[in-house]
């Protein structure tokens, strides 16, 4: 039991971004919180948190191992719904947020069949590159690819990704490639409008994230057109490995500054906090995750 507490404590702490939030949500005092997360980074011999009195970081281990943690509680709160709700059937309406290139390739050719094991599930799907406000507008559950950084949010991992900077080889071989992320205040950069969802490119430098404000002579909020722009030779864009993948394989695009790119870009499913999910919002997350763990669909899309 000891061993659970300090895991969900951990989770907690680093979802929320500080002890006090954790001491919150748990309704315990903080210093509660820092003597079990003491006791699970001695009892694993690592340092998971980096911790100030008024913020907490993760370290590389301890990413990793939230992403684990995250998953194991997941699924025993899976376990434990399955139990409560017997031969209950998910219902009502699910409203679905999802990036506007990823939810036309990977969310919408997906629903029928998720509504064919929920027949009593009507669905609304809005596809749009900026962050909604899951509360504000009414959104049950949000597909995101970037490390999770609303508290207020919580996140399931449903697939790893990668982001990486792409371009064309007739636009290398006209203007040079960017030796490190500093170099592209010299190059045409391809990015989403500053009111998007991606307000500059995340690299990993010196041991840290970095995010770099990039500028270019053309700015579209739609990512398949910028993806389209790379493959023209305007310029270079940063984008996921699931829609340039093909092109990288074909070589009609090429990457740089791989040697600088940022982890925490995986594919998440995200909701507000709520005591009791519907069970619609947990059928769709599952069916998803399953959908995503396969090798094989990955290969054939």
């Amino acid at each position: 039991m000891d061993h659970f507490k300090q895991i969900s404590t951990f989770v907690e702490a680093a979802t929320r971004g500080s002890l006090s939030a954790a001491a919150r949500a748990e309704g315990i005092a903080p210093a509660m919180i820092g003597r079990r997360l003491d006791a699970l980074e001695q009892r694993l011999g690592v340092k998971l948190l980096q911790r100030s009195t008024r913020k907490i970081a993760l370290t590389n281990e301890g990413a990793a191992f939230l992403d684990d943690c995250q998953r194991i509680l997941a699924d025993l709160e899976d376990a434990e719904s399955a139990v409560a709700e017997g031969s209950a059937r998910a219902s009502g309406h699910l409203s679905i947020s999802a990036p506007a290139g990823f939810g036309r390739m990977h969310v919408a050719p997906l629903l029928p069949s998720f509504l064919a094991e929920h027949r009593e599930v009507e669905l609304s799907l809005n596809l749009n590159d900026r962050l909604v406000d899951l509360i504000g507008e009414g959104i049950d559950v949000a597909i995101r690819i970037a490390s999770l950084a609303d508290s207020n949010l919580v996140g399931v991992k449903l697939a790893d990704n990668q982001r990486v900077v792409v371009v064309a080889p007739a636009y290398l071989k006209k203007n040079g490639a960017p030796q490190v992320p500093d170099d592209l205040a010299r190059h045409n950069c391809l990015a989403l409008p500053s009111d998007g969802s991606q307000r500059g490119w995340t690299f990993r430098q010196n041991g840290k994230n970095i995010t770099l404000k990039v500028s270019g002579n053309m700015v579209c909020n739609d990512g398949e057109v910028l993806h389209d722009w790379a493959l023209a030779g305007r310029g270079l864009a940063w984008r996921s490995m699931w829609e340039v993948r093909s092109a990288l394989e074909s070589g009609q695009l090429v990457t740089v500054l791989d040697d600088f790119a940022a982890p925490g870009n995986d594919i998440y499913a995200v909701f507000a906090q709520r005591q009791h999910m519907p069970l619609r919002i947990r059928a769709f997350i599952d069916f998803l995750r399953r959908v995503y763990a396969q090798p094989e669909y990955w290969q054939k899309h």
